[in-house]
């Protein structure tokens, strides 16, 4: 049976970027303000503030483990008695072992591990589209020991370090997405899973992506009427079943393409369409570009 959480997070290509200790000392406050990379933290010790853009702040407490996927704003900050009143929430420090934000000279009233990383794959953003915006887990020590063990390694030059690094990172966003899911998700891959009726039927589109799926057949997998599934899906997915199939072969295609080895008729056999052109014009109408300027783009040509 296909497993879609783990397609994903394999298709994502994520690496490793920065990571790095940081505390927190009087009042501080980090903000970021347009693009920037995956991001990830655990609390070590102390308790700050979260807000990611367009969702409520979120008080972060020891243990909790913090992971922005997509490429969000968002305001990490903290609270505290502070030596120096002058000094700006916003001002960094380097110290001993750890960045400091906030007053150097004030006890630190946060300590968290934090790590930004990439991911490789061009359709990144589809992919995102269909996780929540951040994830909030509180205590859970598996996270937290993935965590460790990516700073561990992101901090030496090790024989085989990027590609230890790279494991470790899908390992920590699997572990991240088999935490949260069911009703209690937002929309996307995470709620739709956690469906007892459309789970089967979104691992049937992910390990028979070639099949020509009917509506009919779909909701018969759901064991619902047409219009209870399509309603379903879409309200758990955020968007309707064939628009899921078509996103989810262009996301293979694409994935083939770079490879650079692959013909166009057996690219379009592999992702469900009969011919090339059928395949080209489906692409071409996807992704905005045929097949060939594709590759072309990617070649940087």
């Amino acid at each position: 049976m296909s497993d879609p959480l783990a397609e994903m997070v394999t298709l994502l290509q994520p690496s490793a970027g920065l990571s790095k200790a940081v505390s927190g000392g009087g009042v501080w406050s980090v903000t970021r303000d347009g693009p920037g990379n995956p991001f990830y933290c655990v609390v070590i010790e102390g308790a700050s503030l979260l807000a990611v853009e367009d969702e409520a702040p979120v008080e972060l407490r020891a243990g909790d483990f913090v992971l922005v996927p997509g490429m969000h704003n968002f305001t990490m900050s903290g609270s505290g008695e502070t030596l120096d009143e002058t000094v700006d929430p916003r001002t960094i420090t380097r110290l001993p072992g750890e960045i400091r934000h906030g007053d150097p000279h004030a006890p630190a009233n946060a300590r968290l591990l934090v790590g930004h990383f990439s991911f490789g794959s061009p359709d990144a953003e589809l992919l995102l589209s269909l996780l929540p915006r951040f994830f909030h887990i509180r205590g859970d020590e598996r996270l937290s020991a993935i965590v460790r063990l990516v700073t561990d390694e992101a901090r030496n030059e090790r024989p085989a370090r990027e590609m230890i690094l790279a494991r470790l990172l899908e390992v920590l966003l699997l572990e991240t997405l088999r935490s949260t899911s069911g009703e209690a998700a937002s929309h996307g891959i995470l709620r739709g899973l956690g469906d007892e009726r459309l789970a089967p039927v979104i691992r049937l589109l992910h390990e028979h992506p070639t099949r020509e799926w009917t509506m009919e057949q779909l909701a018969g997998e759901a064991a619902l009427s047409r219009s209870a599934f399509f309603k379903r899906f879409r309200r758990a997915m955020g968007v309707a079943p064939m628009e899921y199939l078509i996103s989810w072969r262009m996301t293979l295609a694409r994935n083939l393409l770079m490879k650079g080895n692959i013909g166009i008729q057996e690219i379009a056999e592999r992702v469900g369409y009969r011919s090339a052109s059928a395949f080209s014009t489906a692409f071409t109408r996807f992704v905005g570009l045929p097949p060939s300027r594709y590759v072309s783009t990617l070649a940087g040509e």
